[in-house]
């Protein structure tokens, strides 16, 4: 059986429990709150850096993982006597995370003696937050099982083909600094009771509507999400401080679909500086992006 060692970033938004239960290690992204420098899950917890960001006097900022760390992470799974690595990371177009990856692989083939006996797989996820979060769980476990890598990387470009994120921000302001949405049109959200309901697929996020009225939530995003889902597949939800809409989104789902979603995720610092600490989203399988690679 071929030893396979996973990893991922903490944008997986993957929660600590599994993350130990399933042998899956997650490389911390930095975050910076007024000044001062912090590693997610590391040095917080989401709850307790909802209430930093509520606080900051500044908007927080993350920075992508280096590929000196990355590369270390490589040496340290090849002393470990690992035969394979497969490491999933966060979209490349939204960090250049995924770059240093590939640049950490390079310099550890070049610099590293024995460097050939780790083969090291760099898959970009091309998404955020549970949307890589729940392939990397699912590979975990069926690495447990004894599925080979090529299985597991089979899966995943399977997923990764097709999965997707819907999202309500409750809150503008960190969309609008994002670029997620044009700040005309959340200055106009916040004027007319308007939040946007974005979908990211590959890396690239658009509006797909505008919502009047939080009692307008649940109903526009369970009907977006039965005309984009792929019937009978698995999907999770994702909310940020406040369960509300995302308990709300589970009963109508259920109601609608018939069973139940697979995980809730709570997004962490990397996603809460970017869309707020109070979302509610689904993440989902669409048709299959004939050009996805």
């Amino acid at each position: 059986m071929q030893k396979i060692k996973l990893m991922t970033d903490s944008t997986s938004d993957i929660d600590p429990e599994l993350e130990q239960s399933l042998d899956i290690q997650i490389l911390c992204f930095p975050v910076t709150v007024d000044g001062v420098g912090y590693r997610e899950r590391q040095d917080f917890t989401n709850t307790e850096f909802y209430q930093m960001l509520e606080h900051a006097v500044e908007f927080p900022t993350t920075a992508q993982l280096t590929a000196f760390e990355i590369q270390e992470a490589y040496e340290q799974a090849l002393q470990e006597g690992y035969a394979d690595l497969i490491y999933v990371t966060i979209a490349s177009q939204g960090s250049a995370t995924y770059s240093n990856a590939i640049m950490a692989r390079d310099a550890f083939y070049a610099q590293v003696p024995d460097a050939e006996k780790l083969q090291i797989h760099v898959v970009d996820s091309k998404n955020y937050t549970g949307v890589y979060g729940y392939p990397v769980m699912q590979a975990a476990a069926k690495i447990k099982k004894g599925a080979s890598v090529e299985e597991v990387l089979n899966y995943l470009t399977e997923w990764f083909q097709s999965a997707e994120v819907l999202f309500v921000p409750l809150t503008l302001k960190y969309a609008k600094r994002s670029g997620r949405i044009s700040a005309a049109a959340a200055f106009a959200g916040e004027l007319l009771g308007l939040k946007p309901l974005i979908r990211i697929t590959d890396g690239v996020s658009k509006v797909e509507t505008k919502i009047r009225g939080d009692k307008n939530i649940i109903p526009t995003m369970s009907k977006y999400i039965q005309q984009r889902m792929i019937p009978r597949t698995p999907y999770s939800l994702v909310a940020g401080c406040d369960d509300t809409f995302a308990n709300e989104l589970k009963k109508e789902l259920v109601k609608k679909l018939g069973y139940q979603p697979e995980h809730l995720f709570h997004i962490g610092a990397t996603v809460s500086c970017n869309a707020g600490p109070d979302v509610v989203g689904i993440i989902i399988r669409s048709e299959p992006r004939i050009d996805a690679e």
